[in-house]
């Protein structure tokens, strides 16, 4: 896999009744996402969302990490809080994507089985740049989904549950295709 961007959308996202809704940004998704961003190279983590108060909330966290106060306290985190870009839509991001990249692969992510998914190998073998989306919320709309160029195909656990956190499902995704790529270029027998 080329450089690899992810995008945490707020909007257009489902609530648990299926009505389209924008989320609110959560401090836990900010900073854990981040600290997984860092530790498998993501070149940029766009927290997506349209609306302006959400927009100020996130700079005053993010003013807070640029501050002497916290790169004493803890460097790691300013660290990682580094890799985050606001954007208000999807379209802002791969624009983005583009202008760094020339070109980029857009994947959602979903907990669903849908019809023709990328699987994990596969992915891990894109030689473009990339754009994973994940959803807040009950997951990313239909639209979104029908706008990529891929859907991922799901975590699977041990049961029929399957309703991670979107920091745990960010975590395990990203070390899935870290590890798809490492079996590939050790030269290691791949599991799909």
């Amino acid at each position: 896999m080329s450089n690899l961007y992810l995008g945490l959308v707020h909007y257009p996202v489902y609530n648990k009744f299926g009505d389209i809704v924008t989320t609110s940004i959560t401090n836990l998704d900010v900073h854990d996402i981040a600290r997984s961003c860092r530790t498998f190279g993501i070149k940029k983590y766009f927290i997506i969302n349209p609306l302006q108060t959400q927009e100020e909330m996130m700079r005053r966290i993010l003013k807070f990490w640029e501050s002497d106060i916290a790169s004493s306290y803890n460097p790691d985190r300013v660290d990682a809080l580094s890799v985050i870009e606001f954007v208000k839509d999807i379209d802002a991001a791969i624009t983005e994507v583009k202008s760094q990249e020339g070109n980029c692969v857009v994947i959602t992510t979903t907990a669903a089985k849908l019809q023709n998914q990328i699987n994990f190998e596969k992915c891990s073998k894109i030689d473009k740049p990339v754009l994973l989306l994940f959803g807040t919320g009950n997951g990313l709309a239909k639209s979104v989904h029908e706008m990529a160029d891929n859907v991922l195909e799901p975590i699977e656990g041990v049961g029929n549950y399957n309703h991670l956190s979107v920091r745990s499902a960010v975590a395990i995704i990203l070390h899935k295709l870290a590890s798809e790529k490492y079996r590939r270029n050790n030269g290691c027998n791949s599991r799909s």
